[in-house]
């Protein structure tokens, strides 16, 4: 009988960043407990490649100082000692170093919200509002087409509820970007089906 392996009962991040996994895949830290993650959905993976693939090809045009970066460690600033959570994308305008664990000054976060990681995906978001660079957060869905979008406001606070999008564009405001909902669908079956049933 396989044993499972025994983890940690309590990881500060420094401990976390040092640690050798017992298995392979993605791995955060919330309170100071290392979860792994589940590997994504195929919906999911084509989701997170195509907006990478959008936002990184508009900085570029644009020569800009900011870079997209997929699965990136980041640290809220609630409990930061004991949390790095792992968003599915993120924007930084800030340096990357060579001796960065985690990345420094996100500005954007963007979340891939599946079916079966509805409250941990939340749970994330929240704490993503604690990071004091974080101006925006997108949720993109992978049932049905659509977006949620979280903006922090000229006071700094953040909205109760998300604004919703279905079909037109997201924008991002602090990039400069409105990136069209068809075109981050566009090679998903939820697009295909739409197609077929026109």
């Amino acid at each position: 009988m396989d044993v499972a392996p025994k983890l940690p009962e309590l990881m500060t991040v420094e401990a976390f960043l040092d640690w050798e996994a017992p298995t392979s895949g993605l791995w955060q830290l919330v309170d100071g407990v290392p979860p792994a993650m589940a590997p994504p959905s195929p919906t999911h993976g084509v989701i997170q490649a195509r907006i990478g693939q959008l936002i990184g090809a508009f900085l570029d045009s644009q020569s800009s100082p900011c870079r997209i970066v997929a699965t990136p460690g980041v640290v809220p600033a609630s409990r930061s000692d004991i949390n790095m959570l792992i968003p599915d994308l993120a924007v930084t305008c800030s340096p990357i170093r060579q001796e960065d664990k985690a990345l420094r000054y996100p500005v954007l976060v963007i979340e891939i919200l599946s079916p079966g990681n509805q409250a941990e995906t939340w749970i994330n978001v929240w704490a993503c509002t604690t990071i004091p660079s974080v101006r925006e957060i997108v949720v993109f869905r992978t049932t049905p087409i659509g977006a949620l979008i979280l903006r922090r406001n000229a006071e700094g606070s953040w909205p109760d509820q998300p604004a919703e999008v279905d079909r037109d564009e997201v924008a991002l405001e602090n990039i400069g970007l409105c990136l069209p909902i068809e075109a981050v669908y566009r090679t998903t079956w939820l697009a295909i089906g739409d197609a077929a049933r026109e």
